[in-house]
């Protein structure tokens, strides 16, 4: 069972109120039993996005982003690198990736926040690296990335959670639950939530029973490069039910009831 604790990304320990004024988290934390008496998790707040990580585990379990066209850019990608928030023995460098048959999985993908050097590199950062299989990673995962900017790039404003679920995936070297000698666990599945406001600036206030909301489960396996993302939408409902969290919180109640419950038709 993964016992929470919260580290404060780039700001300063105990300022709690800053992580709730996150625009990262503006429609709710999906793990609010978060608490600041365990060393075993981090939740991890930067100004790119919010994310937490099993340092257990040494894989994150969720995160969570912004993206509007303030975001983009054309910045170079820069390497992959350990995360500084990360000492020690929990450290988890690039080359633990190298010849597992699986890709060097982006979370926030590195697309969405190439606008500054700084934004750039935190995405690099391993803890928002998971083992993806090529085929998800470069086939509809990759899809459903380009079209969340497409988008973005036509005026509306997305909030983004994603994340690994389950036991075992299929790399290009064949099924595994793990790789880097059993240090990093491969998830059967990834999960993705996209809320979709009209307009850049509308903030909660502009989730309504209305919008569009864009939820996904797609298999950490080869085979699907093909595949179409809309191929694998879903309900928010059956993704709460399948990570246990708890999703768009801070949406009113009677909003969630219509919006979680309803697939993506678009």
């Amino acid at each position: 069972m993964l016992v929470l604790g919260v580290c404060w990304g780039c700001r300063p320990f105990g300022q709690s109120s800053l992580l709730t004024q996150s625009p990262h988290l503006l429609l709710g934390n999906p793990t609010p039993e978060v608490s600041a008496s365990s060393s075993q998790a981090l939740l991890v707040d930067r100004p790119q996005y919010v994310l937490l990580y099993d340092r257990d585990q040494n894989i994150a379990r969720w995160a969570s982003w912004q993206l509007n066209r303030d975001w983009l850019g054309q910045g170079e990608r820069p390497a992959f690198a350990p995360d500084p928030l990360l000492t020690g023995d929990r450290v988890i460098t690039p080359s633990l990736y190298t010849g597992s048959g699986f890709d060097r999985g982006h979370l926030v993908p590195a697309a969405d926040r190439n606008l500054t050097p700084e934004d750039s590199a935190a995405v690099f950062y391993m803890t928002n690296i998971v083992p993806q299989a090529p085929d998800n990673n470069r086939g509809p995962w990759e899809q459903l990335e380009s079209y969340c900017r497409r988008l973005v790039r036509s005026g509306k404003e997305l909030y983004i959670i994603a994340g690994p679920v389950g036991t075992g995936g299929t790399g290009s070297k064949g099924r595994a639950e793990s790789i880097a000698n059993g240090k990093i666990p491969v998830s059967s599945d990834l999960w993705k939530i996209v809320v979709v406001n009209e307009r850049q600036g509308q903030g909660i206030a502009g989730i309504t029973a209305n919008s569009r909301v864009i939820a996904v489960l797609m298999p950490n396996t080869q085979g699907v490069k093909e595949e179409d993302w809309r191929t694998f939408r879903t309900t928010i409902r059956s993704l709460e039910a399948l990570t246990g969290y708890s999703f768009l919180s801070k949406v009113p109640q009677s909003v969630q009831d219509i919006v979680e419950n309803r697939i993506d038709a678009p």
